[in-house]
Parts: structure tokens; sequence; C-alpha cells
């Protein structure tokens, strides 16, 4: 188990005003039918989306509608063993896929009045209220690197990227910051 802690470290990224680095966390790629999702959605203990691009919490946890029957399950790293337990009990006989993406990736938080402003800087999305509301979600891309992006509240943007990128899309993001103080 030490050695799957120690493949989850995000790589470092300095807190700011408006950028909070999310701690590790379980993350899994789920994918399945109608059955599937109502069993892993029991077991998991958050109802999972059935509405494109939207996600859905309960307390720690969140399931992330990310493509027709593709899901991005988000847990504490405290609650591997049993949501593993869990899931693989409930879907048992049921056809499904779950592959643990961990390691590959990492999150953080945008949060702030600027944080539409500096994710439209390398975001091809409309990101106003309107048209990316609370509770959105989708697999899209900020500069060259493809990130999964959830709004979780008006002013926050919870995104998720692979590890390797991290650096890229913050670094890109504080020289847009930079641009947006000036």
């Amino acid at each position: 188990m030490s050695n799957l802690t120690l493949t989850r470290r995000s790589p470092h990224i300095e807190a700011r005003s408006w950028l909070e680095p999310v701690q590790a966390m379980l993350r899994l790629s789920f994918r399945g039918g109608p059955e599937a999702i109502a069993a892993a959605s029991t077991s998991f203990g958050v109802a999972l989306p059935t509405t494109a691009c939207r996600a859905a919490s309960h307390g720690a946890r969140s399931a992330l509608w990310v493509g027709p029957d593709e899901y991005l399950l988000l847990a504490p790293e405290s609650d591997d063993i049993s949501v593993r337990t869990a899931l693989t009990a409930s879907l048992a006989g049921i056809a499904h896929s779950i592959v643990d993406i961990s390691h590959r990736q990492a999150a953080f938080l945008l949060k702030g009045p600027h944080a539409e402003w500096l994710l439209g800087s390398g975001c091809p999305l409309d990101l106003d209220l309107a048209a990316f509301p609370v509770g959105m979600c989708t697999r899209t891309v900020y500069m060259k690197s493809e990130i999964y992006l959830w709004r979780t509240a008006a002013d926050v943007f919870h995104i998720e990227t692979w590890r390797s990128f991290t650096p890229y899309v913050v670094d890109h993001l504080v020289d847009a910051a930079r641009e947006c103080a000036a």
C-alpha cells in the first residue's frame, strides 16, 4: 500500500490566492452500461450522473460524467480499499471496466473572481457561468494539455491533468495571472 501512496503524490504546485493544490486521491476511470452504472452508484455512494457533462458529489466522493458510459470517480485516498471492495462486489457478473488512474493525474483548484478569465486564456470553451454552470464538467484542453474541467462553484474550477503536464498548465496560468494583474 505504501508504494501506491508514493505514486499518487502530486507534483509540487505553489499555492497562491487563486490556485490551490488538491491532495492525492483515488481516481478511477469507470465505464459501463445502465446496469453497471446503477450498481456503481449504489456501492460508490454517489448517484452517477446520467446527464451529459455533469458531476455529482456526496461527502468527499464525486462522479464526473466525461463521456457516454464513462465516468471519473474521485474519492479520498483513505477510501481506496473500501471503494474497491464495494465496487468489486456490486459489479460482479456485470460488464464494466475500472482502471485506477490515480498515479497518472494531479489536480488543483483555480478560484476567485478572475478564475474564468484565467482559464479562458488557454481553454477554447465558453466559460461564462450561463454557458458553463456550477456542476458542469468536461474533458477539454488548456493550451496543448488535455484537462478535466469541473466547475464546483461560481468562481471555483477543479482541474485534473496528467501529472507530467501539470507544471506546463500551471506555468501558463501563472503567466496569465501576471497579465491579468498588469
